[in-house]
């Protein structure tokens, strides 16, 4: 069974590798055998990640782009293609977040949470997949939704607008790519505090989101490589596209 998450040969491009959640994932690919191209804003988080994949038999490399400006993206995939001749596997987990009420909302917050979340996201697949195409190169793009998608949770309005987004997007190119061989997914992470949403979870929020959670518990993030190494590989889940996993305690299944 090793055999099928086996991810020897295949690069992987973590978009957003230097975020708890993203670092997390990217060292779950590098330990399964993938050359990890570690991609984030900034250089000294992602350097540690490299540093941790290093360390542990693996091999990787930081590079340095904002999915806000799309030039930062292309001048990094240039350097990824010198350093590793093409990729793989696209994993988008940049992510921004805002407890603005909607009606405090401001255009340039909107603007800006919406300019990493799915603006940032569309172009930066748009750039990495039209080279893996180019280069006919099959393989798989890994997006990070959010349990906020839908139905949308309270106090995170344009955050669960914009990854509401990133489900459709998800499904529409896992229809476009499927020609090319390129599978398109995504993954629903539940509640795994990191710096992005720690200024939400006061107490009584805490409470209200154990309640919804059968598991009765935060998710950590080495739970998210699993599913991550499976929708990577192409012999684990090669007849898969356009769907998503959730690991979230079972936040999704709760009602009353």
């Amino acid at each position: 069974m090793s055999s099928l998450f086996d991810l020897t040969g295949k690069v992987a491009v973590a978009i957003g590798g230097n975020s708890v959640l993203g670092g997390s994932i990217a060292k779950g690919l590098a330990e399964h055998g993938a050359k990890v191209a570690v991609v984030g804003r900034n250089m000294e988080s992602a350097e540690k990640v490299v540093q941790e994949i290093i360390a542990n038999g693996g091999e990787a490399k930081a590079f340095q782009a904002d999915v806000s400006e799309l030039d930062t993206v292309k001048k990094a995939a240039d350097e990824i293609e010198e350093w590793a001749g093409g990729y793989d596997i696209l994993l988008n987990a940049p992510g921004k977040n805002s407890p603005t009420p909607f009606f405090e909302l401001e255009k340039d917050e909107w603007d800006d949470i919406m300019d990493v979340n799915l603006k940032g996201l569309v172009f930066t697949i748009q750039h990495f997949a039209k080279r893996m195409i180019d280069q006919e190169r099959k393989g798989s793009i890994i997006n990070i939704s959010s349990v906020s998608s839908g139905p949308p949770l309270s106090k995170v309005f344009t955050y669960s607008a914009s990854k509401s987004g990133v489900n459709s997007v998800t499904q529409f190119l896992a229809r476009e790519f499927a020609p090319h061989g390129i599978r398109v997914n995504a993954i629903i992470p539940g509640f795994f505090p990191a710096e992005q949403n720690r200024k939400i979870l006061s107490e009584k929020r805490i409470q209200s989101i154990m309640g919804h959670t059968p598991m009765n518990r935060f998710g950590e993030p080495d739970e998210l490589k699993g599913a991550a190494v499976y929708l990577a590989s192409d012999r684990a889940s090669g007849f898969v596209t356009g769907t998503f996993i959730r690991v979230d305690g079972g936040f999704g299944s709760m009602t009353i």
